[in-house]
């Protein structure tokens, strides 16, 4: 556990330009997503939680685990989720606020990173309104991005992100993904995740992280096939002169080994988790994939005296039966329902977020290896004596050969399975 002193240090450097002004007397040590990276990669064959943060029990549950576990963290939210057309109640513009707000009244020490995931570019279309929304994100106090134009084609996911990037900070923590495009069955290939870096890196554009399609699915039923593991670490090492790391997204379906050797034998940092927090602040029974059991009818199974009160959990079935809505069409109670969660009584709660907090801790202590990767954090930032650590990278590409009619030309060249058309909402 890192002194106060190197506490107050970081805390006196380390928080971006937007977040000293959009909290100005604040304490908590909100800070750009390439800090968080930079800790689970000094920390060594270990990841962190990227916490989803469908409502506020998560977020104050993410929170205090880790600052149990002295984990540097993310608190994210994706853009189907909490964006223009939101179905939760956390979203792009109030979840740094949030977080502010949590950290200075639980006294939380650790630094975290405002993660904006799966900002989706699902055509060229999606572009103009793009440049628009996304300054506004960062002027919210976002301080890492997600680009996942990964539901194109290589080179227009390619120029996609090389138009955007323009329009996100230097300093902040910077994700970019392929193989959404694959559906659940079409798995990422190296040479056109080296596509990808390698154009970005042309342009001097150094990602933190990139996402694969690597055998996982979204929401809350387990994948076929699960994480690929040895796939994942073979697209990393050939990724290893452009100095990024994994992001591995849909964690839930996957059991605690898996995850453990996704951290072990790969270069991943940041590991995505959703749905799991959500059942689980709900008072809903999960496995040790973190899905959602079920009774024999489809219907989920709430414990009795966890999460949210029963009375309030059958309103929510009761509206959710009149809607025909059933397992993944739950995530829209979110927004819906967030006022008579948030009128419950304190002790429940609180109990909703204790839950949270029990199963982010022991993933962060027993599955990540993330304890006191804070400290890593922390003495990154002292270092660098800034808000920005700068790039991990260095170009070392021929921008000259990576103009837009040679990626074109390029990518015509890449001959991988695209596996059938994918359209995950994330």
């Amino acid at each position: 556990m890192a002194s106060n002193t190197d506490f107050d240090k970081a805390l006196a450097v380390g928080r971006p330009p937007n977040i000293r002004r959009l909290f100005p007397h604040s304490r908590a040590l909100i800070v750009s997503g390439k800090y968080i990276d930079l800790a689970l990669e000094a920390k060594g064959k270990a990841m962190t939680i990227a916490a989803n943060a469908r409502n506020n029990f998560i977020i104050r549950g993410a929170l205090m685990a880790a600052q149990r576990a002295n984990a540097a963290i993310i608190i994210e939210i994706a853009r189907s989720e909490g964006g223009a057309k939101a179905y939760c109640p956390t979203n792009y513009w109030n979840m740094a606020r949030q977080v502010d707000q949590a950290m200075n009244e639980l006294d939380i020490t650790v630094p975290v990173a405002i993660h904006a995931d799966h900002y989706g570019i699902k055509s060229e279309a999606d572009i103009p309104y793009a440049k628009q929304e996304i300054p506004t994100l960062f002027e919210a106090g976002i301080t890492s991005i997600a680009i996942d134009a990964s539901h194109m084609m290589d080179d227009k996911n390619l120029l996609a992100n090389l138009e955007l990037s323009r329009f996100i900070p230097d300093w902040a923590g910077l994700e970019t993904e392929i193989g959404e495009i694959k559906g659940s069955e079409g798995l990422s290939a190296v040479p056109e995740a080296v596509f990808l870096i390698a154009g970005l890196n042309a342009h001097n554009i150094f990602p933190n992280w990139i996402a694969l399609n690597n055998g996982t699915t979204h929401g809350i039923e387990a994948s076929g096939q699960g994480i690929q593991v040895e796939l994942t670490a073979e697209i990393h090492e050939a990724l290893r002169k452009y100095k990024v790391n994994g992001a591995q997204h849909g964690t839930s379906g996957n059991s605690s080994d898996r995850l453990r050797a996704i951290a072990e034998k790969t270069h991943t940092t940041k590991a995505n988790v959703a749905t799991s927090l959500q059942m689980l602040s709900w008072g809903l029974e999960v496995n040790d994939y973190g899905n959602a059991i079920v009774n024999d009818d489809g219907s989920f199974k709430k414990v009795k005296g966890e999460g949210m009160s029963e009375e309030l959990w059958q309103e929510m079935v009761d509206f959710a039966t009149a809607q025909g809505w059933n397992g993944g069409n739950y995530k829209n109670l979110n927004l819906l329902f967030d006022n008579r969660l948030m009128g419950q009584p304190r002790q429940i709660r609180e109990r909703m977020c204790k839950r949270v907090e029990e199963f982010i801790y022991n993933l962060l202590t027993t599955v990540f290896n993330a304890e006191d990767s804070a400290d890593h954090c922390l003495a990154a930032i002292i270092k660098a004596g800034s808000h920005d650590p700068g790039p991990k990278a260095e170009g070392i590409e021929d921008a000259a050969q990576w103009t837009p009619d040679k990626i074109i030309a390029r990518a015509a060249q890449l001959d991988t399975d695209k596996g059938p058309a994918g359209d995950f909402d994330d």
